[in-house]
């Protein structure tokens, strides 16, 4: 039960190398530097990590004639069979022949290593871009659908490549896409979930005579599950796979960068329709994103059959950038220390509807296990979106905590957000008030807490086997800023560690002696959050922690010591968090259904 619970605990897709044990990491690091020297002695130069995902990890590597290439290595951790998909991934992208597709050039396996080797994309991924930018502007959002579009369009369109049937890439979603802003090209990479598809566009089968027909299994479908934030009920349903896999893929795509979120689900709150966007494109893209498949497939052929009028589009020549109302203050400060930004989220269990529906548990694929079971099933889609909006706050560098409360008149939050990058004001404050948008639309009773963290100062203390106490080492230490400005609040309005009682999410028990210094810390004026999270033979001390009063540092500093010295005593496995913000300003936000629609000028000039 305890393992089942620990992966509730990070919210973020990627535990940061600053979370793993020093094994774990060690094990991460050489295995990298591994891959780098292999790609060294084949004379590649500027070899860096790329990115990872499920499924693998991605370097770069410069070639002896100054081309940039891509390498895919297979994560070593998976199962074979799930490895060798790395084959069927070089077999399909070899199919395909486009100006904006990646060119396979060999596919290779080292002893359990398997390598696929290809030309890199130029530009920068579309989650990144948008993670930069916010919400993009309408009329980048305009280009990218007709590039996505056309693209589509040469997929399932089998007379076009060598595969005689229509492909599914089955994984369209921002951090795939690749931009030039210097070129305007759109590039659609990582083609680990594609397929044949089983049936086209209008649901016929791809078979194409009686025989193949027969011998085919039309039962079962080959479809790849994709990322569940952006794929449509019916790969995740497992429906066989069709050119409709990659219209929802886009359709979500094009809603997420829009509207500035990392997933398709908020459209209940925040519909395209209030984004901004050229009128046709938003209720058409809201139609996409319907629940009802009839309108969805009657969206999506009118997207394809309207592509060359969204192209006549008259759009203004400078991106459009709405005003952004500040919804909760956020605190910028300047870049002085690199952040590795973890979300820690408690009190999530009100937010599920039920704990059976949506039971995809004989679903046995990487990316569900990576996302839907560890906390998404049994949510209603508004919950989904809200959780990933929380998700979305740990690719900032920022510290602090949320304490968002719902009541039947509305919703109270508690905010202490301190972002290092003043060049990210924007786009963070645009991810934090979808975040406040969203929780306005839950209509329910319950608290969620959230703390943000450095992983960089999370404290390691590490034992051979369950029997023998945790101990930190004499140079280990609990870390804290001290603020320049006393800030002495009256004491009345402090928001204690303790105020709302024991979180129903969070199951280990920390020692009486160990509580006794916590409840005196929480005395003394500071903001922050401090975390247990207890392993076998691995415990995490996570904390932010700023004290508000210099004058009682000392005070402060041997409590903290004082902790690290009870240490030996915590027993059991599990997770223990408070926060603390430092006062109480209140913000207050009426329930909302939906955002108004709000569509793209219709005089806008070219000029």
């Amino acid at each position: 039960m305890a393992e089942k619970k620990l992966q509730h605990f990070y919210i973020a897709e990627e535990q940061s190398i600053y979370l793993l044990s020093h094994k774990d990491a060690t094990k991460l690091k050489q295995w990298v530097e591994l891959c780098q020297q292999q790609l060294a002695q084949l004379g590649y130069r500027d070899i860096f990590l790329l990115g990872k995902g499920a499924y693998g990890f991605v370097f770069n590597g410069v070639s002896s004639s100054g081309e940039e290439h891509v390498f895919k290595f297979s994560r070593l951790t998976l199962p074979e069979h799930v490895q060798a998909r790395l084959a069927d991934e070089a077999d399909i992208q070899s199919l395909l022949n486009h100006e904006n597709i990646p060119k396979v050039i060999e596919y290779r396996q080292i002893k359990r290593q398997h390598i696929l080797h290809m030309t890199r994309a130029p530009g920068l991924d579309l989650e990144q871009l948008s993670l930069k930018m916010g919400p993009l502007p309408p009329e980048l959002v305009v280009e990218i659908a007709i590039a996505l579009g056309d693209l589509l369009l040469y997929l399932r369109n089998a007379k076009e490549h060598a595969s005689n049937k229509p492909i599914v890439h089955g994984d369209i979603k921002p951090s795939n896409l690749v931009y030039d802003q210097e070129t305007k090209r759109l590039h659609l990479v990582d083609w680990g979930s594609s397929v044949k598809a089983q049936l086209d566009a209008s649901g016929q089968s791809t078979e194409n005579n009686v025989m193949d027909l027969m011998s085919g299994d039309l039962q079962n479908t080959n479809a790849r599950l994709g990322d569940v934030y952006f794929i449509g009920p019916e790969q995740i349903n497992g429906g066989l796979s069709s050119p409709r896999f990659d219209e929802q893929g886009m359709a979500a795509t094009l809603y997420a960068l829009a509207s500035g979120q990392s997933c398709r689900y908020g459209t209940g709150v925040i519909p395209p329709s209030a984004l901004g966007l050229p009128k046709d494109l938003g209720l058409t893209l809201e139609a996409m994103l319907s629940e009802d498949a009839s309108t969805r497939h009657k969206a999506g052929d009118y997207f394809f059959r309207s592509l060359d009028v969204l192209r006549r589009t008259v759009l203004a020549k400078t991106p459009t950038i709405y005003p952004l109302e500040v919804k909760i203050p956020i605190w910028s400060k300047p870049k002085e220390q690199e952040i590795d930004t973890v979300v820690y989220g408690s009190r999530k269990s009100f937010l599920r509807e039920s704990s059976e529906r949506d039971n995809l548990a004989s679903v046995n694929d990487v990316q569900l296990e990576k996302y839907y079971k560890n906390y998404l099933m049994g949510m209603g889609d508004t919950e989904k979106a809200f959780i990933a909006a929380v998700s979305r706050l740990a690719h900032y560098p920022v510290v602090g905590g949320l304490a968002i409360r719902w009541e039947k008149e509305g919703v109270y939050v508690d905010s202490n957000l301190s972002l290092f990058d003043p060049e990210m004001e924007h786009a963070f404050q645009s991810a934090v008030n979808n975040m406040i948008t969203l929780a306005q639309g839950i209509f329910r009773i319950g608290v969620f807490k959230s703390c943000l963290f450095n992983a960089r100062n999370t404290l390691h203390i590490e034992r051979d086997n369950e029997q023998q106490p945790f101990s930190a080492s004499a140079q280990q230490f609990i870390p804290f800023d001290i603020s320049a400005v006393p800030d002495i609040d009256d004491e009345s309005r402090l928001h204690s560690y303790f105020e709302d009682g024991k979180d129903p999410d969070e199951y280990l028990y920390l020692p009486d002696p160990i509580m006794e210094a916590l409840t005196a810390l929480n005395e003394i004026h500071h903001t922050g959050c401090i975390i247990f999270e207890v392993l076998p033979t691995h415990l995490k001390i996570h904390s932010y922690l700023m004290l508000l009063d210099p004058q009682k540092q000392t005070a402060f500093e041997q409590l903290l010591k004082q902790i690290i010295d009870l240490l030996p005593l915590i027993e059991g496995v599990g997770i223990s968090g408070f926060m603390k913000l430092p006062y109480k300003d209140t913000r207050f936000f009426e329930h909302i259904n939906r955002l108004p629609e709000h569509f793209y000028p219709k005089n806008a000039k070219a000029g």
